[in-house]
């Protein structure tokens, strides 16, 4: 790159949701510390979790993992679902144990290695927020009791746990109370591969105007009223259930009662013929919900799907085989992808998935966690190889480089590359033959571990065979599919004004030239060029998701032609070497029949002048007119260095032939449609989601 110069809804709660996700993140990020890099813990949280206990028990990869569906929306202050990851990691193997982590003030991982018989039994251990309760593989067992969510309680996880088998003898029982999981008033709740059974109530309750949830990838069985959401005269409650196998279940499968939002979908629903239990209805719609039930099967269910008169319930493609009775919908509901991303499996293909995928796992490494919502991979999946490297000569190797070459050619499984804390100044390539890496930072910030040179466009080859172009620069260069990075920053620290001789002063940081990449809880940090997002080849698609990271900049410090998304990050302005003000935050060259830049529910802004940078420009690459650059901000804050016209020409070509818009934004950089500052409509907007870029990929942290 060449230097130039100088769908609405009359609840008043959910009007206030939109301006949580047009926000982004919160305000206070905007404070120049923050905008800096961010205070790292406590904004989006550090990549792991801190010490194990006692036991020995070290931070598993899972404790970072956040959940999808409502649970990741961020609303009344929480950002997304990720449990106790900012904690310690303790294990316990008592009911003392379990209920001294789980009520205590702190954020905690609590591992429950073995089973725990709770007394008296039907008691539901009080949990309170910034939680994650996890079954060690299948071993973790509640017996005789459950989990109690009370008001207020918040970002809260329950994994790969068997809880069963408070029963009191009774099938149709109104004495005992004894629930698995029941949340009252709770809010960013996240259950998931668990195996709930045989209780005297309910298998899970979401009640008392609860919200923010999502049920997923569960095994619900043998019990009379399984899954009641609701039971409020509010209209209140968004939830997302996706992927459980419902097997045995009378009643309550779920039953959903003045629910705001209710998806469900990917839900396997059995009534096995010739048992005692028979099911009585499957999917309910009550009072003023709107649900959205979609690719979904039904086996053998009575009933499978009822609504009230007053309720909304729209189907599609669901599979219905040997039901009988009430299937029903009507009415107008809500377009799930306006909140997360998502991409459902085939029905056809749902009871095969579910049976293999639902419940707890022998290992919940995140690649299984399957917080994305895609289909799980198989129990026999290979368990990814750890390669760590440390500069002080602690680990096996003592650079990335090094860990990386030790990675063969043509590998087919997940290579992690941990790397302890500490600067690494070296230049690191993943070749196209080395899919399935991860570089991943084991310390508690993203700032503890740092990659980073000094190349730039014209620095001398070491082997005197030129000078470095653009592309050459980059400190990280990644040339193969399915890569991940994690927990770390990517720097280019190359001195502009110590090198005025040089024609340019582009410095790529990162550079991705692959398909599948996501990077995760990243800094990514320059001047000119820092972050380049391009393609193997111009015919070759290339996809990258870039969430809860930072990108620090000045002069087309976004851009190539990948089809790429940034969500849930801080895009920090930087001034120039000389202490000016000027830029351009995106300089994409899409292809014409591809996607370019989306960046979604994230903050723009910096300590530079008012008014002094462009959200993009229009770059042909090579002068390539056949080429159509596309960049879409939307549901973002735009500080006030936003120019209220933020486009811009470049290299004779006018941005206004191409493609760039605005959807929802807020903040002092934020302005009203016109000529020079287009914003999509509803309809077009739905158009352009996160699903919509990625085109089917779920990026999955493994």
């Amino acid at each position: 790159m060449s230097e130039t110069p100088a769908r609405t809804r009359a609840k008043a709660r959910h009007r206030r949701r939109r301006k949580i996700l047009a926000t982004g993140v919160p305000l206070a990020l905007v404070a120049a510390g923050a905008l800096a890099y961010g205070t790292d813990t406590g904004v989006f949280g550090p990549g792991s979790a801190r010490a194990a206990s006692a036991a020995g028990y070290t931070a598993p990869a899972w404790a970072t993992a956040g959940a999808d569906g409502f649970a990741s929306v961020d609303a009344l202050g929480q950002r997304g679902t990720y449990g106790g990851r900012d904690g310690e990691t303790v294990t316990v193997r008592t009911q003392a144990e379990l209920e001294k982590y789980a009520t205590a003030e702190e954020p905690y991982v609590i591992v429950v290695a073995g089973t725990i018989r709770v007394a008296p039994v039907g008691k539901e251990i009080k949990v309170r927020s910034d939680k994650t309760i996890v079954g060690a593989g299948t071993s973790g067992q509640i017996v005789g009791g459950g989990f109690f969510l009370g008001t207020g309680v918040h970002n809260v996880i329950i994994r790969n746990l068997t809880i069963r088998d408070s029963y009191q003898g009774v099938w149709n029982d109104k004495e005992h109370d004894f629930d698995a999981i029941q949340m009252d008033g709770a809010h960013h709740v996240w259950i998931d591969h668990n195996d709930l059974r045989h209780m005297a109530d309910g298998l899970i309750d979401v009640r008392k105007d609860s919200t923010y949830v999502t049920v997923s990838w569960n095994r619900l069985s043998d019990n009379n009223k399984t899954f009641g959401i609701g039971w409020t005269e509010n209209v209140a409650t968004d939830i997302t259930v996706h992927h459980n196998w419902f097997r045995e279940t009378e009643q309550r499968n779920p039953s959903t009662d003045n629910a705001a939002h209710a998806h469900l979908y990917n839900n396997y629903l059995e009534d096995v013929p010739g048992t005692g239990i028979t099911s009585s209805y499957g999917n309910y719609a009550r009072g003023r919900t709107s649900m959205v039930l979609e690719n979904s099967y039904f086996q053998g269910v009575n009933n499978p799907v009822i609504k009230d008169a007053t309720a909304s319930l729209v189907q599609r493609g669901n599979v219905f085989s040997g039901t009988s009775g009430r299937n029903e919908s009507g009415g107008t509901a809500f377009d799930p992808a306006r909140f997360y991303a998502y991409t459902p499996d085939r029905a056809a293909d749902v009871p095969g998935l579910v049976r293999a995928g639902a419940g707890p796992r022998t290992s919940i490494g995140v690649a299984d966690a399957q917080q994305g919502g895609a289909a799980p991979k198989a129990a026999t999946t290979k368990a990814a190889t750890t390669l760590t490297v440390a500069r002080d000569g602690t680990a096996r190797y003592r650079t990335v480089q090094a860990a990386v070459d030790a990675v063969p050619a043509g590998n087919a499984s997940r290579v992690v590359i941990a790397v302890k804390p500490g600067t690494y100044r070296e230049t690191v390539k993943v070749p196209s033959d080395k899919p399935h890496v991860t570089i991943q930072g084991t310390g508690t910030s993203r700032k503890q571990t740092v990659i980073t040179y000094d190349n730039a466009a014209g620095t001398p080859k070491p082997d005197g065979s030129g000078t470095y172009g653009t592309s050459g620069s980059a400190t990280v260069a990644v040339e193969a599919d399915d890569f991940q990075a994690r927990n770390l920053t990517i720097a280019n620290d190359f001195d502009e004004a110590a090198h005025q001789s040089l024609d340019g002063h582009q410095a790529v940081a990162l550079r991705t030239a692959a398909d599948k990449v996501f990077l995760d809880g990243v800094i990514v940090t320059g001047d000119q060029d820092t972050l380049l997002l391009d393609t193997a080849a111009k015919d070759r698609l290339g996809r990258v998701y870039m969430r809860d990271s930072y990108v620090v900049g000045n002069v087309d410090f976004i851009f190539g032609r990948a089809s790429a998304v940034i969500d849930r990050s801080v895009i920090t302005l930087k001034k120039r070497w000389n202490g000016t003000s000027a830029g351009y935050v995106t300089a994409p060259s899409t292809p014409a029949d591809r996607k370019g830049f989306l960046i979604n529910r994230s903050v723009v802004d910096g300590d530079v002048a008012a008014g002094s940078f462009h959200l993009g420009r229009t770059w042909h690459a090579g002068g390539d007119a056949a080429l159509d650059p596309q960049t879409t901000v939307r549901d973002s804050r735009l500080g006030a260095a936003i120019k209220s016209t933020p486009w811009s020409d470049m290299g004779g070509f006018s941005w206004k032939d191409d493609r760039f818009a605005e959807y929802r934004n807020s903040g002092p950089g934020a302005g009203a449609a016109g000529p020079d500052r287009p914003h999509l409509t509803d309809s077009q907007a739905a158009g352009q989601e996160i699903g919509d870029w990625l085109g089917g990929w779920v990026p999955t942290a493994s």
